[in-house]
């Protein structure tokens, strides 16, 4: 089978799950929503194209390779938004802050980030597919729009180095990137990746081969409309063993 690979690093990352409140918790490895929010802007895919945004999704499948889930870094942050104004309609964040202060509300929030975190990233196109590997191969190494680790704030800190290979899924997931430093061996040592990886895909849970400790659960990042923020479930398999 077909897999189109490449792998994500960052300085930060932040992977969102269900917020409550004022926090904003990440996961400890990217989302499936992220990834497909990474190759829409890729292939300059805009937030309020719905139609081609759930054609993306319904076109991909997405497993990970997680090697260092990084380190957690908490922000305690603040910003200045304006009240409601059903007859006002704010354009830039400079329209927001120009009102009278008076009118300025103050929302607190504590957002976490994943630090030096390292993943492998292998998607495929299911049965129903619109959108070409190669096409989003393309798009991955030179975007329309700006790819980031789940938020702006994130930049990539290395290139995505996607490529295209022809085995089965863990075979994929394994294949070897250039180093981001001058060894592995200085990777290792800086980001912290020691002998156990975590593999983490949709689909049938022997997809990755028949393995014992293999465990199965439901999920909440299947991007079902932008715009409401709407999630919907589905079921993730996750396989942690010792790599040689």
């Amino acid at each position: 089978m077909e897999y189109l690979v490449f792998r994500l690093y960052g300085p930060l990352a932040s992977w969102g799950e269900a917020a409550v409140g004022g926090d904003r918790p990440s996961g400890l490895t990217p989302t499936r929503s992220a990834v497909l929010g990474m190759i829409a802007a890729g292939l300059g895919i805009k937030r309020e194209d719905t139609e081609r945004l759930n054609t993306l999704r319904l076109s991909i499948g997405v497993a990970i390779k997680s090697y260092s889930t990084g380190s957690l870094v908490r922000d305690y942050h603040t910003a200045q938004v304006p009240s409601q104004d059903r007859k006002r309609h704010f354009y830039t964040r400079k329209d927001e802050l120009s009102i009278a202060k008076d009118k300025l509300n103050t929302v607190l929030s504590s957002r976490d980030y994943r630090s030096d975190g390292y993943w492998v990233v292998a998607i495929w196109q299911q049965p129903d597919q619109a959108f070409s590997l190669d096409e989003i191969k393309k798009g991955l190494i030179k975007p329309v729009f700006t790819p980031y680790l789940g938020r702006k704030a994130c930049p990539l800190a290395a290139p995505l180095f996607p490529q295209l290979i022809e085995a089965d899924l863990k075979s994929a997931l394994d294949c070897e990137f250039p180093p981001i430093l001058k060894t592995y061996e200085q990777d290792k040592r800086w980001l912290g990746i020691g002998s156990n990886v975590t593999y983490l895909w949709q689909g049938q849970a022997d997809a990755l081969g028949h393995y014992d400790g293999v465990q199965s659960r439901n999920v909440w990042d299947e991007p079902i409309s932008r715009m409401p923020w709407q999630f919907g479930m589905r079921q993730e398999h996750q396989l942690t063993m010792v790599e040689e």
